[in-house]
This record gives structure tokens, C-alpha cells and sequence, in this order.
């Protein structure tokens, strides 16, 4: 698993991909930062990493993309596959490397926050770092499901939109259960809405029914993008 992990995330930077998300990514971030600094007042920072949330949700369909529909296009996902390495090792390396460049990135957003901080002290940093580890899980569960995603077709472009779609479907999910008007199925919408789970990070709130919804969408993912290999394996 590490070593495919250690692979993956070369490949990121040895192409253009890794440097663009974290480029693009970050220049938004000091976009927004500059807007903070040019208010003068730090309590804007969290509104910075809600907008960012949204446009880094955005952006990690870049990361997933290539994970297997790269390997199927090329064929050389029958390596892998007659490698003596168990399928939920390259699954869970392939998913680590995506998500420790997401991480990365986040990490980095945090430089202008500290920066900041040495000039107001008003800055709530509960709230920044709950944002920040709420962002970390929403993402991680978002990688997971990009990944098993790019398992199904050979076409990045097809993993990447599909991605995009669903991305969009779970920021938006929250608000269609106020359009159902059966009761069960709103609360079921309400429930599965991963806007729903992230909200309480936003306020500095670690709650942990969120923490390990998010971690069971990562471990059910990485299972079935496992299973789909299997599959493939065996067939």
C-alpha cells in the first residue's frame, strides 16, 4: 500500500495535475485572503474557507479523474491486478495519494491564517480548524467516491463529470429535502446530505456522528472500488 501510495502521489507532480489543483487552489485562497486583509478584519477568515469549501469541492474531480481510468486506458491496470499486492492495498494507496494532495493544499491554507493572526487577535481559531477538519472529511469522502467512479469507465473526462455531478448533487441534496413533503424521505435526504454533517465544523463543533459518517462513506467506497477490482481480477 505505501508504495503505491508513494507512487501515486509522485505521479501527481511528475504531470501537471497536482500542481494545477494545488496552484489554482491556493491562488483562490490568496485571492480571497487579500479581500481579508483589504476589510481589516479576521472575521472574515471563516467565510473565506466556506466560500473555498465550495470551489475546492469543485476541483477534486482533477485529483480522481486519472486513478483507474488512466490505468484502464493504457492497460496497464493488468499489472496491478496480477501484482502480488491485495486489491484493497492499491485501492487504499491510490485513494491516500488524491487525498494527501487535497491535504496538502489545505495545509498550505493555512500559512495567510497564521499571518493574519500575528495582526488581530480576534481570530477564532476553533472555527478555522473545524472548518479545516470538516473540509478534510467532506473531501476524503469525496475522493473515495471519485475514485471508485474512475473504476467504472476508461474516459477521465467521463470520471471527472460524473464526479463534478455528484459533487454538486451532495451540496445541494440538503436543500432538496425541503422540497419533499413526505416526512421520512426529507429526513432520509436530511440525513444523507453531507452538507448536513459538515455544517457543525463550520462552527468549531467536532461532532462525532459526523466524523464517523464521513469515515464509513470513505470505508464503503474504497470496498466497493475493491470489489469492482476483484471482480476484474478474477474475471
Amino acid at each position: 500500500m505505501n508504495a503505491i501510495a508513494k507512487k501515486e502521489l509522485k505521479s501527481y507532480f511528475l504531470s501537471p495535475i497536482g500542481y494545477v489543483f494545488v496552484g489554482v487552489v491556493l491562488l483562490l485562497f490568496g485571492y480571497y485572503f487579500y479581500q481579508v486583509i483589504r476589510i481589516g478584519s479576521s472575521s472574515y477568515v471563516p467565510e473565506v474557507y466556506g466560500t473555498m469549501f465550495i470551489w475546492s469541492m469543485m476541483f477534486l474531480p482533477i485529483l480522481t479523474m486519472r486513478s483507474f481510468s488512466d490505468e484502464m486506458k493504457n492497460h496497464t491496470d493488468q499489472g496491478l491486478l496480477t501484482a502480488p499486492v491485495g486489491v484493497g492495498s492499491i485501492v487504499f494507496g491510490k485513494f491516500l495519494a488524491a487525498f494527501l494532495v487535497f491535504a496538502i493544499t489545505m495545509v498550505l491554507s493555512l500559512i495567510p491564517v497564521v499571518i493574519i493572526s500575528f495582526f488581530s487577535s480576534s481570530l477564532g481559531w476553533g472555527t478555522v480548524f473545524g472548518t479545516v477538519f470538516g473540509s478534510l472529511l467532506y473531501g476524503a469522502a469525496m475522493v473515495s467516491i471519485g475514485v471508485f467512479i474512475s473504476s467504472l469507465t476508461q474516459s477521465q473526462i467521463v470520471a471527472a463529470i460524473a464526479t463534478f455531478g455528484v459533487s454538486i448533487l451532495l451540496l445541494v441534496i440538503n436543500q432538496m429535502s425541503g422540497l419533499v413533503t413526505n416526512t421520512f424521505f426529507s429526513s432520509l435526504l436530511s440525513w444523507i446530505s453531507f452538507d448536513t454533517r459538515y455544517q457543525p465544523f463550520t462552527k468549531g463543533i467536532f461532532n462525532l456522528s459526523s466524523i464517523v459518517f464521513f469515515l464509513s462513506v470513505v470505508a464503503v467506497f474504497v470496498f466497493l472500488t475493491a470489489r469492482k477490482l476483484e471482480s476484474k481480477r478474477w474475471g
